[in-house]
């Protein structure tokens, strides 16, 4: 058995106490690899602190996530620019547009995106994309570059997006708001094939049923892995297998 979880935020502060807990837990559940995408200038410290010492279990990203956006938005771009020249990252990421939080920055948010996007295709890296409330904004930077690749995380619907999504070639990140009551996502797994889902938590948050509104963390991944096998009528191990090799395959691991 082996399992991939494609988003996890395991350098945050929610993790300080009881990291290596954590990571013997999800271990124990089958986890193989974790990807840490980065956040801002702030957290790459914190990151590499947590991920050098597990080199070839917690793999880290880099990039500039669209909450971190603001009127110093190029300063904060740069640093993450410099940074994927100094370290070989597998993949750009958390990058995207964020309209949920914040539509003052717009402007600057596509501006950030689009150029990591462009860097993305340069330096043939896929990448992790956050489109909470923007995906129509999202959509038309994405279809300025040929030769992207990646996830879009935190997926949750609806069947029309998906469509588009898997026709760009992208994975859908699916998590653990494929286990909560309300969400529309559980009908609409059960009509994706496999090839085009990836697994992720985002620990700290989005902790799948029973943990819901707790902290999230990286052996919750069977919950959800066993969520799709259940929804879709196959075996865990073939949920297992099918996205973490599309993991594999995404990521170059």
């Amino acid at each position: 058995m082996r399992l991939i979880d494609t988003h996890a935020h395991l350098y945050l502060e929610e993790f300080s106490k009881d990291f290596e807990v954590v990571i013997q837990r999800a271990v124990k559940e089958g986890v193989k690899y974790i990807i840490l995408p980065n956040i801002n200038s702030k957290t790459i410290a914190s990151l590499h602190r947590i991920s050098d010492p597990f080199q070839g279990f917690l793999i880290p990203l880099m990039g500039l996530h669209p909450t971190s956006v603001d009127e110093n938005y190029e300063s904060e771009l740069n640093t993450i620019l410099e940074q994927l020249q100094q370290f070989q990252y597998k993949g750009i990421g958390e990058i995207g547009i964020d309209l949920y939080w914040e539509k003052k920055y717009l402007r600057e948010q596509i501006i950030t995106f689009e150029k990591q996007l462009e860097v993305s295709v340069d330096m043939q890296l896929p990448v992790v994309i956050h489109s909470r409330d923007s995906f129509p904004e999202v959509l038309n930077s994405v279809k300025k570059f040929k030769g992207l690749k990646g996830i879009f995380h935190a997926f949750s619907g609806p069947q029309e997006i998906a469509k588009q999504i898997i026709s760009l070639g992208f994975f859908l990140g699916i998590g653990g708001v494929l286990t909560y009551k309300n969400s529309q996502l559980a009908e609409l797994v059960k009509t994706i094939d496999l090839k085009h889902m990836v697994l992720e938590t985002d620990s700290p948050y989005l902790a799948p049923v029973p943990y819901r509104g707790k902290r999230n963390e990286s052996s919750y991944l069977t919950i959800i892995a066993n969520e799709i096998a259940t929804l879709k009528k196959v075996t865990p191990e073939e949920v297992y297998e099918v996205t973490s090799s599309n993991a594999i395959e995404l990521f170059n691991l």
